[in-house]
């Protein structure tokens, strides 16, 4: 016998579950996407742009971004948790999101907008590379 979930009208109310996967989409497009912004000035596009600046409000909005498809990440994951935590992709996406975390207090942690050294550079391009990851295996969570 499966046990109640409050949250089993997501799956089952025709417009529920499309409007979460559209507000997590665009939470993710606003978090990678202003990541991408700010990784781009840190490899030196956009010289006259000032780093401290640009990287406020990109951050914001990267935070912004996170928030929304946390939430709406949530009530997925609550609308049917048993299923999620069998799938592997899943595993794997919640393991990524961790490194992407860890990645980022390390980058914050060493002041990496002041220097915008190779190290600085390094964290930014891993911070995409395992964003990507976490979109990949959240597409692949349907597949598996």
């Amino acid at each position: 016998m499966t046990p109640y979930n409050p949250f089993a009208f997501i799956v089952t109310h025709p417009w529920a579950y499309p409007v979460l996967e559209v507000a997590h989409i665009l939470g993710i497009a606003l978090l990678v996407g202003n990541l991408v912004a700010l990784e781009a000035r840190v490899w030196g596009a956009a010289r006259a742009l000032d780093v401290q600046v640009l990287a406020r409000l990109s951050l914001t909005l990267a935070v912004l971004g996170f928030g929304l498809a946390a939430f709406t990440g949530s009530l997925m994951f609550a609308s049917q948790p048993w299923e999620l935590l069998a799938n592997r992709a899943f595993l794997v996406k919640l393991g990524l999101i961790t490194l992407a975390a860890c990645n980022a207090a390390w980058f914050h942690t060493r002041g990496s907008l002041a220097r915008c050294d190779g190290i600085a550079r390094a964290l930014m391009v891993v911070s995409t590379l395992l964003w990507l990851g976490v979109m990949g295996a959240g597409r692949w969570i349907a597949y598996v």
